[in-house]
């Protein structure tokens, strides 16, 4: 794989990671290691699939782990880190705390039906267990959500 491409995807995913307010993780090795593997998945699916997860190679039986994967926000929440370590929380990211093992949160199945949550002032919607602690769109905190679905 050629490095330029892994470093472009990188610096991709990382703008968009602050512009959204997450934080990638502080290894930049680390990243661009994934990033590549997010390659891999891309040339041989034909999607951004996490490189950490086994794929039914079926892009809709895959859509809750394509990356940024549907329990991203969860894990990081709950754990500091979502489960392949590439988005990290503050305290990781500013190096307070160390990333630790995090359990699979998807079933055999793929993913279940997750409530929506909408953002009362712009309008953001996401589909997980709760909603996110700062809406990405206007860094709202999570008491401004309301369950829409």
């Amino acid at each position: 794989m050629e490095q330029s491409r892994i470093n472009s995807l990188y610096e991709k995913i990382k703008k968009q990671a602050e512009e959204s307010g997450y934080f990638l993780n502080p290894d930049a090795e680390f990243c661009k290691d994934l990033a590549e593997g997010l390659l891999v998945n891309q040339e041989r699916y034909g999607y951004m699939l996490c490189p950490c997860r086994l794929t039914s190679g079926e892009r809709l039986k895959d859509l809750d782990i394509i990356c940024p994967c549907d329990y991203r926000d969860a894990d990081i929440t709950e754990f500091g880190a979502c489960y392949c370590a590439l988005y990290v929380s503050r305290r990781i990211a500013a190096g307070e705390e160390n990333a630790k093992a995090i359990p699979e949160r998807r079933g055999s199945e793929g993913k279940g039906r997750l409530p929506v949550w909408r953002c009362r002032v712009c309008g953001y919607l996401c589909a997980r267990e709760n909603p996110p602690e700062i809406c990405p769109i206007c860094k709202v905190s999570a008491d401004r959500f309301e369950k829409f679905l």
